[in-house]
């Protein structure tokens, strides 16, 4: 038998033993609903305009916008978002649609749609949000690295859509 054929035998009894496409072991379950929550609590922090919650969701050194130039550390990153958390510059929500857990138990992504919505035009925008998280050793979860997709206009139906889409309870639980 070639190396290849063996190979390929070894991948097709990984695929049918169920090994590939096994279910995320009990601890990977459990770091992602862990961190399903607490992205939950993060955007509860912007909708309660509470910037103390906020910060606390913090890493010390996290990056914001970092496909771009980004905000770094605690302190800065709460002071850029004070519109956005006191609500004067944009009603903003967001919510978990998907949560990987990292292999080494402390870190993960979160992603999933964000809704802008303008006080002074009312006029409402749907992006998306890409965060990494990091569990300190204390085992709480904190954001580290955070980005989006710039919003698009939103009509009722797709904001309709995008609150008809958040779940209160993590899926792999």
């Amino acid at each position: 038998m070639t190396m290849l054929a063996r190979l390929s035998s070894a991948a097709l009894l990984a695929l049918a033993s169920g090994g590939v496409l096994a279910a995320p072991p009990e601890a990977a379950r459990q770091a992602e609903c862990a961190v399903w929550q607490r992205e939950l609590s993060f955007a509860q922090s912007v909708a309660d305009h509470d910037a103390a919650a906020f910060a606390e969701h913090l890493h010390p050194d996290a990056a914001f916008g970092v496909s771009q130039k980004p905000t770094r550390g605690r302190e800065a990153i709460t002071r850029e978002w004070t519109p956005l958390i006191d609500g004067t510059a944009l009603k903003l929500s967001w919510y978990p649609a998907v949560v990987t857990s990292g292999g080494d138990g402390r870190t993960a992504y979160s992603s999933g749609p964000a809704l802008y919505e303008d006080p002074k035009t009312g006029e409402t925008r749907i992006g998306r949000f890409g965060s990494v998280w990091y569990r300190t050793d204390e085992g709480v979860w904190q954001v580290l690295f955070d980005d989006g997709i710039a919003p698009q206009k939103a009509d009722a139906a797709a904001v309709q859509r995008f609150h008809d889409g958040r779940k209160a309870q993590c899926p792999a639980a």
